[in-house]
C-alpha cells in the first residue's frame, strides 16, 4: 500500500521554506494553496482541488464569498480598529444583530474560538460564585472525554488527548471529565453542589465527528436546569449551518445558557468569535475583568453581520442538510472494505478507515490530494469530510467518485 505523491519543484520551494523557518506544530498535507473560490482551492501550480475541510468549518460560506469580501473591503477603507477604549459606530449595531439573530440578551465579542471558550469558562465561574453561591475557589465545570475546545493552557488541562497535554503541565484544576453521550455519568457528576456548568460540543468534531444519541442534548439540558447548572454549548465548529441547522443544538430545540461561536462567524475572512448569554450570566462580568484588544473591532462587526446574513439568505443550513444526507448515502454505497463507519450530520461528516496500517487514513488523504480532493485525518483512523455549505449535488457525486477511485490505494 503506497500512494504515489507528486510534488513539483515549485511546491518544494514553499514546503522547504516553511520547514526551515516555521514552527513544526502542524503536519499538513503536502499541497501549497494560493487561491480559493466557492468549494474550490488552487495550488501554486494552478491545480484545482475540492476543499473537504473548509478551514475546520470556518469556510462554511465558501471561499471568498463576494458579498463578504465586499463588506470587508468597504469597512477596511473606513475604520478597522480603535480598541474597546472607545466606542465605535458598529459595535452596538453588531450586538443588536447578534442578540436578535440567536435570541440572547447580551453578546461578548472575541477573536478566536478558544478565546470564546476561555470567556465562557470565566463567565460560568463568575456566575457560580456570584449568583449560585458556590464557595470561592470551589467552582467546578464538567467536560467530556474526547473533547476539543482549543489548545490554551486552561483548555488542555481537561483534554483527554495525550498530544495536547504531555509536558505542558501543571494543569488548571476545577474540571471533571466524564464520558461523552452518557446521561447517567452526567447525572452523577451534577450531584456535586459545586458544579457551575457543563461544557459540551453538541457533536465532537475533532474526535472524529462523534454524534450523540437522539435526545442526549435535551436530557443533558434538563439535568442542568434541575440542578441550577449552566449548559454551555461549544458550537464553534458545529454551529452556523454546518450540521443542517443554524446551531447543532437546534436539532433538539435546546437553548444553551452560554453559547460559543467562531470560525464561520466571519465567513473565513478574519478571526471572529462570540459568546452569548442572558443578563443574569453576562452581567456578572464588570469593566476591567475581561477584554480583548481586537474583540468587537469595527471590521469584525461588519464582516460577521454580513457572513451571518449570507448563511440565512442563501439557505445554507437547508442545503447542508440535503447534501449531507446525499454524501453519506453515496459513501455507504461504495461498499468499501476500508470504510468501517460513515457518520455525521449535515455537512459535518467522517469516515473511519479500517486497515492494518496505522497510517492508512493519512495515505488515503495523500491519494485524495493526487485526485484533487483535500481532506485531513483526525485521531489516526478518521477522515473528516466537511466541504463548504454551498456544494451542489453534481459536485457531491463527483467527490464521492474521487473518494471511490482513491480507496484502491489501500488494497
Amino acid at each position: 500500500m503506497q500512494s504515489t505523491i507528486t510534488i513539483s519543484e515549485n511546491i518544494k520551494y514553499y514546503l522547504e521554506l516553511e520547514e526551515q523557518c516555521g514552527a513544526h506544530n502542524y503536519r499538513p498535507i503536502p499541497v501549497v494553496l494560493s487561491r480559493g473560490e466557492g468549494v474550490y482551492v488552487w495550488d501554486v501550480d494552478g491545480n484545482r482541488y475540492y476543499d473537504f475541510l473548509s478551514g475546520y468549518s470556518a469556510v462554511n460560506q465558501g471561499h471568498c464569498h463576494p458579498k463578504i469580501v465586499q463588506s470587508l473591503i468597504e469597512q477596511a477603507k473606513k475604520l478597522t480598529l480603535i480598541s474597546r477604549a472607545f466606542h465605535n459606530d458598529l459595535l452596538g449595531e453588531y450586538a443588536k444583530f447578534m442578540t436578535g439573530f440567536f435570541g440572547y440578551d447580551k453578546v461578548l465579542p472575541m477573536n478566536t474560538g478558544v478565546e470564546a471558550v476561555e470567556t465562557a469558562i470565566k463567565l460560568c465561574r463568575k456566575w457560580g460564585y456570584e449568583v449560585k453561591g458556590i464557595p470561592e475557589g470551589r467552582a467546578k465545570i464538567i467536560v467530556c472525554e474526547g473533547n476539543f475546545h482549543g489548545r490554551t493552557s486552561t483548555v488542555i488541562s481537561f483534554s483527554s488527548d495525550p498530544l495536547a497535554r504531555k509536558n505542558f503541565g501543571p494543569y488548571m484544576p476545577g474540571f471533571e471529565v466524564i464520558p461523552f453521550n452518557d446521561i447517567d455519568a452526567l447525572a452523577l457528576a451534577l450531584a456535586d453542589k459545586n458544579v457551575a456548568g457543563f461544557l459540551v460540543e453538541p457533536i465532537q468534531g475533532e474526535a472524529g465527528v462523534i454524534v450523540p444519541a437522539d435526545g442526549y442534548l435535551t436530557k443533558a439540558k434538563q439535568l442542568c436546569e434541575d440542578s441550577n447548572i449552566l449548559f454551555m454549548a461549544d458550537e464553534i465548529q458545529t454551529g452556523l449551518a454546518r450540521t443542517g441547522k443554524m446551531l447543532a443544538c437546534d436539532h433538539e430545540n435546546v437553548r444553551p445558557d452560554i453559547l460559543m461561536l467562531g470560525k464561520a462567524l466571519s465567513g473565513a475572512m478574519m478571526p471572529v468569535s462570540a459568546v452569548l448569554a442572558d443578563d443574569e450570566i453576562m452581567m456578572t462580568i464588570k469593566p476591567g475583568e475581561h477584554g480583548s484588544t481586537f474583540g468587537g473591532n469595527p471590521l469584525a462587526c461588519k464582516v460577521a453581520m454580513t457572513a451571518l446574513q449570507v448563511l440565512k439568505d442563501e439557505k445554507m443550513a437547508e442545503n447542508a442538510a440535503r447534501m449531507g444526507e446525499l454524501l453519506r448515502e453515496e459513501l455507504i454505497k461504495l461498499h468499501s472494505p476500508h470504510i468501517s463507519i460513515v457518520r455525521g450530520k449535515g455537512l459535518l461528516n467522517a469516515i473511519v478507515i479500517q486497515h492494518h496500517n496505522n497510517d492508512a487514513a493519512w495515505e488515503l488523504c495523500l491519494q485524495l490530494k493526487e485526485n484533487r480532493l483535500l481532506a485531513k485525518p483526525t485521531h489516526g483512523d478518521k477522515i473528516r469530510l466537511a466541504p463548504p455549505l454551498i456544494i451542489n449535488k453534481d459536485q457531491v457525486m463527483e467527490c464521492v467518485n474521487i473518494i471511490g477511485n482513491s480507496l484502491p490505494c489501500l488494497d
